[in-house]
């Protein structure tokens, strides 16, 4: 592992995006396509998650702008077919947002006491958007407390009120929180819980001096195309000087070095030659291509999921096609014993759901319902748009929740009808509103039980009504 010493110096480059000398690029147009592709999979998840980061810690002015660092900002609303900002809104749990900068000190996370009844986390997730932990109902339980973050290179001593220390490996990290919503009666609730979530560094709540100040960052501007060519390894090498190198991917880096990749060093994609520039484009179209190879063979058939996609480094075990995917396929994604998100997108026949076509069942068997130990929701998309479905009834999901208000089949079990048209009034209990035209639905199971990672619960069909 690189010494602390050097990795201040690496942070500092990064930092001043200093214009010296840059990591020599050494290798033949060969090797270099070769190693493009490694560093192009290795590095999309990184740079896609500063673009998160710079939009909603960063650029104060605009539109999706969440708040400065190391500051919680809460969004509890009762999301509609109009809020479309985010794809494939999650209805269920109105989140909370915090970018943290652990340079200087950790941070303290303070959480209420909540009823046992109700569901909520924190995501702890590093730059290269791995899992690191979890805090809340299913890993630190309801009765709150006070929970350290601290970077990688953090020595100092616990304070003795600490439930936890959690140790990030890159000292920028993102904490995503969730906060079970009951239905839209109960939102003030939502708001009340979420003003108790308080966020301080540990100099302040231990009342002691700050430790000294760290340089100021020059956060580089987001360009529309940072992703798609050689510019995404300056984002990269940027990013990379926040984050302590794993013994494990030293070779790996020494690799990526060879093209130009360091943490912390500029990478000046205009002194490139054209041999170099094409060699890196090949890399990177072949990961690509890669990826949607896998995609069609794996994801779509459903031999990988995203329980595979999601989740630690040691789960993933520095599976960067699997990371890959899980940043291409959707952002911080939860690990599987948190949540299980599974979709319907095609209907029993292979056909893509479509509510002009047809109208569609689900059908759970007796005791069948989905396996969650907290709750489970069924929620309905436009395939154009991604977005909630306007219906004049203003239902966007089935959830656990309302089990009590839906009508059960002779035999006990529980059959929906998802369908554009709307059904007699003794049926309309388990109507999902379809629009009339493509569409997917999104099952999610959170705190699932283990029937549903080994596959002994089978996610039922969508079955066509003739």
């Amino acid at each position: 592992m690189i010494g602390k010493p050097t990795r201040l110096l690496l942070a500092s480059l990064s930092i001043l995006m200093s214009s010296g000398a840059w990591a020599d690029f050494t290798a033949s147009p060969s090797e270099a396509r070769a190693i493009a592709k490694e560093a192009y999979l290795y590095g999309f998840p990184v740079v896609q998650m500063y673009k998160t980061l710079y939009t909603q810690a960063v650029d104060k002015g605009g539109a999706h702008f969440k708040a400065p660092f190391n500051r919680i900002e809460n969004s509890a609303q009762v999301l509609t077919p109009k809020d479309n900002a985010v794809t494939t809104p999650n209805v269920d749990t109105p989140y909370s947002f915090v970018w943290m900068d652990l340079r200087k000190e950790p941070l303290v996370l303070t959480l209420p006491k909540i009823e046992d009844n109700r569901y909520y986390s924190v995501q702890l997730i590093d730059l290269y958007t791995q899992n690191f932990a979890y805090l809340g109902t299913r890993s630190t339980g309801n009765n709150g407390g006070h929970y350290m973050i601290a970077g990688p290179d953090w020595k100092g001593q616990q304070p003795v009120d600490i439930d936890r220390v959690v140790y990030s490996e890159s000292n920028i990290a993102y904490a995503l929180y969730r906060t079970q919503l009951f239905d839209d009666k109960d939102l003030s609730k939502v708001k009340q819980i979420q003003s108790g979530y308080k966020v301080q560094a540990l100099s302040s709540y231990v009342k002691q001096p700050a430790p000294a100040n760290v340089p100021k960052i020059q956060w580089p501007k987001p360009m529309a195309t940072m992703t798609e060519g050689p510019q995404l390894f300056r984002y990269l090498n940027f990013m990379l000087a926040f984050a302590a190198p794993q013994d494990n991917e030293k070779d790996l880096l020494a690799r990526f070095a060879r093209i130009g990749i360091a943490p912390g060093a500029p990478f000046k994609v205009n002194q490139l030659t054209a041999e170099q520039r094409k060699a890196l484009e090949d890399g990177i179209a072949d990961g690509r291509a890669e990826f949607a190879a896998f995609k069609k063979a794996k994801v779509d058939t459903h031999q990988v999921t995203g329980a595979d996609l999601y989740g630690s480094r040691d789960h993933l075990q520095n599976n960067y096609l699997y990371r890959y995917a899980g940043a291409e396929l959707g952002m911080f994604g939860n690990s599987s014993d948190e949540a299980a998100h599974l979709s319907y997108v095609i209907d029993s026949e292979g056909k893509p759901a479509n509510g002009a076509r047809h109208s569609y069942t689900v059908h759970f068997a007796k005791d069948q319902l989905p396996p969650a130990d907290a709750f489970w929701s069924l929620t309905m998309y436009d395939a154009k748009t991604k977005s909630l479905v306007p219906n004049h009834k203003k239902r966007y999901l089935i959830n656990s929740q309302m089990l009590p208000t839906l009508k059960l089949d002779a035999d006990g079990g529980l059959t929906l009808a998802l369908q554009h048209h709307e059904p007699p009034k003794a049926e309309q209990s388990n109507w999902l509103p379809a629009p009339p035209g493509p569409f997917y639905a999104v099952l999610r199971i959170y705190l699932p039980k283990p029937e549903v990672a080994s596959g002994q619960w089978k996610l039922p069909e969508l079955k066509p009504l003739k």
